[in-house]
């Protein structure tokens, strides 16, 4: 009989294996869930702000359940956007988001997961950002039963090296910006947007970097280069483009842009190196600068909201469902819930924050803003 150890050098030696071969990842896959006492997985993302996510490698998954996941029952799936907010290389279980008799009550339980046999699962976000994260995910079916406390070592086991075969594969770009740059969408992307060749020259600019030139208030354009008003942001800028056309640099902190209307970050992506390089040839760019009013260093406010009032996950999606409907009845439509559910969730919302009305709520997030960093 095979040991314990043996299975997870093995499993360990295919992982990396699947890095330099992408073919080999359902295979790892495979060998992950039979290692921890699941019976299907995936390596996915998904982004919290967007609603999005996308499944890159999957094991033992019906091609008609994964269709319809991303059809309807995404937005219905009770763990998220909570399971985003768990610090890379943690192991978390479905229960530890939503109890499994809150669960058994959802539609997405009820018409997504019953009918494929699945009870529980375990995940952990391999890479994440303020928003999104990639994560793997085992997945407990009925004869696998709940999963239990040895499931998650031996999911705990796997996880780092999952996580550095991620990494050495570049199978997830966490930088969305990088995705959006190999692409004709940068004018949809919310951020400002410049690409920038040597000592700063301007290559491109999207549509909302275009209106912050023609304000000039926070960047301008002189002689076909890029400059900050701020004379240390200027120099940060400097720098981090002088790195970048070194070859050598990897992405950095964000640069402060303080103005009287407020703070605004600068983050700059070298396209020199690694898989970003391509991008850069593209454009003759050796770096791009995202500017936003938002750090991403930063947590969003939900996610600084659940912290500070210390929400459980179905707490966060209603909350989270706030800015976009109203009323007992149209929750509990959006978020596969019953009634009764959403009055208890409602009133628990009410009585750690110390609203009363959904309305104030509403304004709470909205109008939430995280502690500024100097």
């Amino acid at each position: 009989m095979t040991s314990e150890a043996e299975s997870l050098s093995e499993l360990i030696g295919l992982v990396y294996d699947a890095a330099l071969d992408s073919a080999l990842w359902p295979r790892a896959l495979e060998q992950a869930c039979l290692f921890v006492g699941g019976s299907s997985g995936n390596l996915f993302w998904h982004d919290a702000a967007t609603e999005q996510s996308a499944v890159l490698h999957l094991f033992n998954e019906e091609p008609h359940y994964t269709k319809l996941y991303f059809e309807k029952y995404l937005p219905l799936n009770p763990v998220f956007p909570a399971a985003t907010f768990f610090e890379a290389g943690v192991v978390y279980g479905t229960a530890d988001l939503v109890p499994f008799e809150e669960m058994v009550e959802t539609t997405f339980y009820q018409e997504w997961m019953k009918p494929q046999g699945i009870l529980d699962g375990l995940g952990a976000n391999l890479e994440k950002s303020a928003t999104s994260a990639s994560v793997l995910a085992v997945r407990m079916h009925e004869k696998d039963g709940l999963a239990d406390p040895d499931d998650r070592r031996r999911l705990g086991l796997i996880v780092p090296h999952f996580q550095r075969a991620v990494s050495i594969g570049r199978l997830f770009d966490q930088s969305k910006a990088a995705r959006a740059v190999l692409t004709e969408t940068l004018d949809n992307v919310s951020a400002a947007v410049f690409l920038l060749g040597a000592n700063g020259r301007l290559i491109f600019t999207n549509a909302p970097g275009r209106l912050m030139l023609d304000e000039a208030a926070l960047l301008a354009e002189r002689n076909g280069m890029l400059f900050v008003s701020a004379p240390d942001a200027q120099r940060a800028l400097r720098d981090a483009l002088a790195a970048a056309e070194s070859g050598n640099a990897v992405p950095g902190d964000a640069i402060l842009l303080a103005t009287p209307q407020g703070r605004w970050f600068a983050n700059v992506l070298p396209l020199t190196s690694g898989d970003r390089q391509r991008t850069g040839m593209l454009h003759s760019a050796v770096a791009a600068v995202f500017v936003g009013k938002t750090s991403p260093a930063d947590p969003p406010p939900l996610h600084a909201l659940a912290k500070l009032y210390k929400l459980t996950a179905s707490e966060i999606r209603v909350l989270d469902a706030l800015g976009r409907v109203s009323g007992v009845k149209a929750l509990a439509d959006v978020l596969g819930l019953t009634q009764a559910t959403v009055k208890t969730h409602l009133h628990n919302l009410f009585r750690k924050t110390g609203t009363a009305r959904q309305s104030e709520l509403v304004k709470l997030l909205v109008g939430f803003e995280t502690p500024s960093r100097e």
